[in-house]
């Protein structure tokens, strides 16, 4: 291992991050993994790339030297932004494959216990085929999830970066609350998210922001189409912020007129399931236990509403299509894994068809404590409220001193705020 400080964790934290990935590999008996997932790889190494469509993987030996299979375009990542000393770069007209099987033959790995990914996105069937009859003296073994193991919960190095990731997320929130008024589109809403999140330290997010409008709300994962909001409606806003690939993912909902009393009734209900989650959840819980608490509280509404997905994911180290690890850990039924200090989690006690016709969320993404849990975020919960024009400006009569009628004007009533207790702001 090269010893350098300009990487993104300590050198200590990533001898620490490849010292228990060796004692996994030692426990599942195996002689070394190849590791081809983007997220594993930059978890053991800091090291990423746009690139990661073409094949590349990381060797880790149980004592030897680790080394990269890389693009010869991407070596120049291997270099500039990791500890690794060892690499083998195929050229574009060359089979990375190929590379890959002469490099465990050149350091004597060809006929030993070797493990792999074999639900990988980007060591496809085709490829896993060409090692198991390359490597015809090699026992290889599916090691899924020897790296995940490691990364489920993050250390106080990696909290510190999602905060960093926190701060990119709030500024990209704020900015598209600011700009949500009638006659603005979805993608100028999105532009300032993302301005605002650039500006703010963040980087490229693994999915860009979540703005949809009105009937627009109730499509799963649409996003911006250029679809201008109309008064009277609500925009629903998701947005994940991303620093050195580590992200963190807020909800939130704006109401471009009158908050009715289902909307309202709505937001009640999720802001209590947030409170419950803060509440009550620490280590110890199950899994299946936060997503009943979650579930009970949204599933218990007078407006026609369901939480229709899992109540929340783990989140951190991303690249596209996605910016979660709910692969790794979903907060959803009958699933009895334990909650650790050190987890984080976006939590989405979000509401899919209020009135049959509107969707609407407030989320978190917390970190698991020793003793509880804490939020990334100070932005405030309740839906944004903006009373449209007609509602905000009314005639004024002006008398003469003679009691007659002298002139009407129309003033703006800035005092005007939305019902309860939600946000307004003109």
């Amino acid at each position: 291992m090269i010893e350098r400080d300009d990487m993104t964790f300590s050198y200590n934290e990533f001898q620490r991050r490849l010292g228990e990935l060796r004692s996994r590999i030692a426990e599942r008996c195996l002689d070394a993994v190849v590791i081809t997932d983007p997220e594993n790889i930059t978890y053991l190494t800091d090291y990423q790339t746009t690139g990661y469509s073409f094949f590349q993987a990381l060797v880790v030996p149980l004592e030897k030297e680790p080394f990269m299979i890389t693009r010869a375009l991407e070596e120049s990542n291997v270099h500039a932004r990791t500890w690794v000393e060892v690499t083998r770069p195929y050229p574009d007209t060359g089979d990375a494959i190929q590379m890959l099987v002469d490099a465990l033959r050149e350091f004597g790995l060809s006929d030993k216990r070797i493990g792999y990914e074999r639900n990988s996105y980007f060591f496809p069937a085709y490829q896993q085929d060409t090692i198991h009859t390359t490597l015809k003296n090699a026992k290889l073994m599916d090691c899924f999830g020897i790296v995940e193991e490691g990364r489920i919960c993050k250390s106080q190095e990696e909290i510190a970066v999602m905060r960093r990731a926190a701060l990119a997320t709030e500024a990209g929130m704020k900015a598209g609350i600011e700009i949500c008024q009638p006659g603005v589109t979805e993608n100028e809403i999105a532009a300032e998210i993302s301005a605002a999140m650039f500006r703010a330290g963040g980087e490229t997010p693994s999915v860009m922001p979540y703005v949809t409008s009105g009937p627009r709300t109730m499509i799963g994962h649409a996003t911006f189409e250029g679809r201008k909001v109309q008064a009277g409606e609500h925009v629903f806003l998701e947005v994940g912020g991303c620093y050195r690939r580590y992200h963190t993912a807020m909800m939130r909902t704006v109401i471009l007129g009158e908050l009715s009393d289902a909307m309202y009734q709505s937001q009640e209900v999720m802001k209590r399931a947030l409170n419950e989650i803060h509440r009550m959840v620490q280590p110890g819980m199950t899994v299946s236990d936060v997503d009943n608490l979650v579930r009970n509280i949204i599933m218990d509404n007078q407006v026609g509403a369901r939480l229709i997905t899992r109540s929340g994911y783990s989140i951190g180290i991303a690249f596209p299509p996605s910016w979660d690890e709910g692969y790794i850990i979903s907060l959803k039924q009958g699933d009895s894994s334990i909650l650790k200090p050190g987890m984080t989690f976006h939590m989405i006690p979000w509401m899919w068809g209020i009135e049959g016709d509107k969707t609407c969320g407030i989320s978190d993404t917390i970190e698991i404590t020793e003793d509880g849990c804490r939020s990334f975020f100070t932005l405030d919960r309740d839906f944004v409220v903006k009373p449209t024009v007609a509602e905000s400006i009314k005639p004024v009569e002006i008398l003469a001193p003679n009691g007659q009628k002298a002139s009407t004007e129309v003033v703006t009533d800035t005092s005007k705020k939305s019902k309860r207790s939600a946000k307004a702001t003109g």
